[in-house]
C-alpha cells in the first residue's frame, strides 16, 4: 500500500505540475511545446480522477472503520477501494506515449506469389472494417495492385483518438493456409502478408529538413506499367540521411502526392526513433507482446479448419468469417490485457 501511496502522490505531483505549465504563458505561446504539454495533461487526467476517488473512498472505509453506525458498510467500502486500487496499478502501469495517436499502416504481399497478393487484399479490408467497426475513419492513401490480381502493397491512415493502442497489435506477418482456385489438385498452400503499424507522427513529433530530401518526379504508371496519367504527377522522397524511400502516385496532383508521401515518410522516422530508443532498453522491449517487428508471425488463418490462432498469446477460434468482417475485439482485448500484464511486472 505504501508503494501506491507513493505513486498516487507522484502522479498527483505530475498533474498540478503539468496543468500549471498549461497555463504558463511562456509554454502556450510555443506550438511544440503546448501540444507536448496538452498531451501530457490529457493522459494524466484519467488516472488522476480515479487517484481523486481512491482518495475518497479510503477516507470513506476509515470513517466507517472508526464508527460503529456506518460500521456494516464497511465491507462495501473495502470492495470499492480494492477495484479502485486495480483500476489504478492499470492505469499507472508503463504505457507506450505513442497508444493515442493516428496510426499509417502498410499491408504487402508476402511469400506465395498471386495468393499472397490475394491474401494482402483481404488482410487490408479486414483492417478496414475493424478500423470502421470501432468508429474510426479509414483514409486510402496508396494501392498498388498486383498484376495476376490482388494487391501489391497498399498504404492507408486510420484516425481516431488511441487508434495505434488498437492497431498496434496488428503488426507482424500474417499467415493463411487454404486452397487457392487455382489448385486443381486440393492441396492447401500457405502464403503471407506483412503487416507495419506506425503512429502517424505530427510536425511537433519529427522535425524534416528539407535539405535532407532528394525529391523525383516521374510519370505515374498503373498495373502492367501501362501510362495513366501524362504528367509527372508521382512523387517519391528519398530521406538522405536514412535512406528511407516513400513514392506516392494515386494523385493527379503533384502537390498531393507529396503530401502524403511526406506523410509516411514522417511517420517511418518517428518509427525508426521509437525502435532506436527501444534498442536501448532491449531486455524490457524484447519481452513485450507484439512488437510490430514485420518479421514477426503474429497470427496463422486456416480456412479448411475455419481456424485463427494468434502465436503471441496462444489465443484460437473458429470463426474465420466473423474475423475476416473485421470482428477482432476478442484478440485486441487478450492482447492488450496481455500487454497490462507485463507492464505490471516490471
Amino acid at each position: 500500500m505504501a508503494a501506491l501511496d507513493d505513486l498516487i502522490s507522484e502522479l498527483e505531483r505530475s498533474y498540478t505540475e503539468t496543468r500549471d505549465r498549461m497555463s504558463d504563458p511562456a509554454v502556450y505561446n510555443d506550438h511544440r511545446e503546448a501540444a507536448e504539454v496538452g498531451r501530457r495533461l490529457k493522459q494524466l487526467e484519467g488516472p488522476y480522477g480515479l487517484a481523486q476517488q481512491w482518495r475518497q473512498a479510503r477516507a470513506d472505509l476509515d470513517a466507517a472503520r472508526s464508527d460503529p453506525e456506518l460500521a456494516e458498510m464497511a465491507g462495501d467500502y473495502e470492495t470499492e477501494v480494492a477495484r479502485l486500487e486495480e483500476e489504478l496499478k492499470l492505469a499507472l502501469a508503463e504505457r507506450d506515449p505513442a497508444d493515442d495517436k493516428d496510426v499509417i499502416v502498410e499491408v504487402r504481399q508476402g511469400v506465395g506469389g498471386d495468393e499472397a497478393a490475394l491474401w494482402a487484399d483481404e488482410l487490408q479490408r479486414m483492417l478496414q472494417r475493424y478500423a470502421e467497426r470501432r468508429g474510426f475513419k479509414v483514409e486510402q492513401l496508396e494501392a498498388q495492385a498486383n498484376e495476376g490480381g490482388g494487391l501489391k502493397e497498399a498504404v492507408f491512415a486510420i484516425k481516431g483518438d488511441g487508434a495505434y493502442s488498437v492497431f498496434k497489435f496488428e503488426g507482424g506477418t500474417h499467415r493463411v493456409q487454404r486452397v487457392p482456385e487455382t489448385e486443381s489438385a486440393g492441396r492447401i498452400h500457405t502464403s503471407t502478408a506483412t503487416v507495419a503499424v506506425m503512429p502517424e507522427a505530427e510536425d511537433v513529433d519529427v522535425d524534416v529538413d528539407e535539405n535532407d530530401l532528394k525529391i523525383d518526379v516521374f510519370r505515374s504508371s498503373g498495373p502492367g506499367g501501362q501510362s495513366v496519367n501524362t504528367t509527372d504527377s508521382a512523387v517519391r522522397i528519398t530521406h538522405l540521411p536514412t535512406g528511407i524511400v516513400v513514392a506516392m502516385q494515386d494523385e493527379r496532383s503533384q502537390l498531393q502526392n507529396r503530401e502524403k508521401a511526406m506523410r509516411v515518410l514522417r511517420a517511418r522516422l518517428y518509427e525508426a526513433e521509437r525502435e532506436r530508443q527501444a534498442a536501448e532498453q532491449a531486455a524490457a522491449r524484447s519481452a513485450q507482446v507484439g512488437t510490430g517487428a514485420r518479421a514477426e508471425k503474429v497470427r496463422t488463418y486456416n480456412f479448411p479448419e475455419n481456424r485463427v490462432t494468434d502465436h503471441r498469446i496462444k489465443l484460437t477460434t473458429h470463426r474465420l468469417d466473423q474475423i475476416l468482417q473485421g470482428d477482432l475485439d476478442e484478440y485486441t482485448d487478450a492482447l492488450t490485457a496481455e500487454e497490462q500484464r507485463r507492464a505490471l511486472e516490471r
